[in-house]
């Protein structure tokens, strides 16, 4: 009994977890380790469509990496016993810098798609902005969402389907669209074309394979209804709605017409703000600006379109700098950790994006996954202020930042 009182004394006995992937999950340190979660309980497939990034992926792997090319100049003695991460974007307070970025075809991760997503988003008061291609429509979406919503719009060139999903998220109490301008056509995504992936997934001995040694993610997608394009009705479809029926009709309406011009369509068929996604130049940002856009995202779309495209980090400074400063600024891509935030906010991002980031929790844990993706960058961000001396985020200016030394990244 003396053991056992002494053993008390300085520690305490978890309850065991039986589940190996609960024992894991608990255990995940970050976005890294959720990703190789994902990746053990998703599809080879699935996993590689929601990972991968076009041709030889060059892009993708820029994104994060610019991040290390900095590093931070820490203040101290500064009392930081009081972190707030609050901003204001659009005329809306929120919790902190962070956007719940677009992400099509979101139930091949788990069945409750951007249901969970949107749920996660608005119980800490961030804005979820649904795509287009959503397998959750508007309204089911604005249905568990009380949070800011936004609408992301791929323009098609059947400008009457555009115009009935941006009347349905007006109705629903969307708050402002993202028209995203980097798909004139599709970007070549070569894991996809060595799986043989499609959307929707065709049935074959590999993906019934896939299936049978995937057996949790399988058991979900059977259990539930069919995955579809929510949002969209092809009129001459048979049966509209239906993912099987649009594959090849959504491929067929990119509009590679899309320009500056157009924006006079949206702003007579949407009242409110509107956000360009995929901005990629100084140029283009300062004509979007002469054009009246409310805010601009630099993305090139996680490296799923152009590979050697600008990284969005690297394009932010000299962007803030052609606009003065005035011209809100997203961006959007490579985002893993809590310290890319404060990184990217000392440059001129006055929001920072979630999406792959969010999509490794869902596949690792549906929504839990998604609030821990969420704790471990907000919770990482507030750590990381505290250390570099930073109270607000108005605090959080250039002066932070020096860039690493050459030859010691």
């Amino acid at each position: 009994m003396g053991l056992i009182k002494t053993l008390r004394s300085v520690a305490s006995f978890s309850i065991p977890t039986l589940s190996r992937h609960k024992r894991r999950f608990k255990r995940a340190a970050n976005i890294a380790d959720l990703r190789l979660i994902a990746k053990s309980r998703l599809p080879h497939g699935i996993f590689d469509y929601i990972d991968g990034a076009a041709e030889d992926e060059i892009t993708m792997r820029r994104n994060s990496a610019a991040f290390q090319q900095y590093e931070f100049v820490p203040r101290v003695l500064r009392n930081v016993a009081g972190i707030d991460t609050t901003t204001s974007f659009l005329g809306r307070t929120l919790e902190s810098p962070l956007l719940f970025s677009p992400t099509g075809f979101t139930r091949i991760a788990h069945s409750q798609g951007e249901l969970s997503v949107a749920r996660v988003a608005a119980h800490h008061g961030l804005p979820y902005c649904l795509s287009t291609l959503s397998t959750r429509s508007i309204e089911e979406v604005a249905a568990v969402s009380t949070g800011p919503k936004w609408f992301q719009v791929y323009v098609w060139r059947d400008r009457g389907l555009v115009k009935d999903m941006l009347t349905r998220a007006q109705a629903s109490g969307y708050e402002a669209i993202m028209i995203t301008v980097d798909t004139a056509v599709l970007g070549r995504r070569e894991r996809d074309v060595r799986r043989g992936f499609t959307l929707p997934p065709k049935l074959g001995p590999g993906t019934i394979i896939d299936g049978i040694t995937h057996p949790a993610w399988t058991w979900d997608f059977i259990r539930n209804e069919p995955i579809t394009f929510s949002n969209i009705t092809d009129p001459n479809a048979s049966s509209a709605g239906t993912a099987v029926n649009l594959s090849y009709f959504i491929s067929q309406q990119f509009d590679p017409g899309l320009s500056w011009d157009d924006l006079e369509w949206f702003r007579a068929n949407w009242n409110g703000p509107i956000i360009l996604k995929g901005v990629q130049s100084v140029a283009d940002a300062v004509l979007a600006q002469k054009h009246g856009i409310d805010a601009i995202a630099l993305s090139n779309h996680g490296g799923r379109q152009l590979d050697s495209a600008p990284v969005p980090l690297d394009l932010l400074a000299p962007v803030a700098a052609a606009t003065g400063g005035t011209l809100p600024l997203i961006c959007d891509g490579g985002i893993r950790r809590g310290s890319d935030i404060v990184k990217a906010i000392a440059l001129g991002a006055s929001l920072c994006t979630m999406g792959r980031s969010y999509l490794y929790g869902l596949g690792a844990a549906g929504e839990p996954g998604i609030e821990r993706a969420l704790s471990m960058l907000t919770d990482d961000m507030t750590r990381t202020m505290s250390l570099c001396g930073v109270r607000n985020i108005s605090e959080i200016t250039p002066e932070l930042l020096s860039l690493v030394p050459a030859g010691r990244i």
